[in-house]
């Protein structure tokens, strides 16, 4: 008995919206919550390779908002965004 399959890759069909960049303040927000979650990884890792492995993602969000404070701090800011910073709202909320 023969089994044939199409060589074809057909992608299904998606939206506009799945195309669309995140803005600055979804990523920061996602860089956060990856923050919390790794902060909370850390403080309950037992395993010595565990802890390296938070330390190291620890390191890159780190990296990872700090860059995206740089690019925050570059963009236009607007009136009605001028009264709430995301980037203080994270680093209150990150630092204390």
């Amino acid at each position: 008995m023969k089994a044939f399959f199409s060589q074809k890759f057909r992608m299904p069909p998606t939206a506009e919206e799945d195309f669309c960049l995140p803005s600055l303040k979804e990523d920061i927000e996602k860089t956060r919550i990856a923050l919390e979650i790794a902060y909370a990884g850390f403080d309950n890792a037992t395993d010595k390779d565990m802890i390296d492995c938070y330390i190291y993602e620890i390191n890159a969000l780190l990296k990872r908002y700090k860059h995206l404070s740089d690019l925050a701090t570059r963009e236009p800011v607007s009136v009605e965004q001028a009264s709430v910073s995301p980037v203080k709202a994270l680093v209150s909320h990150v630092f204390g």
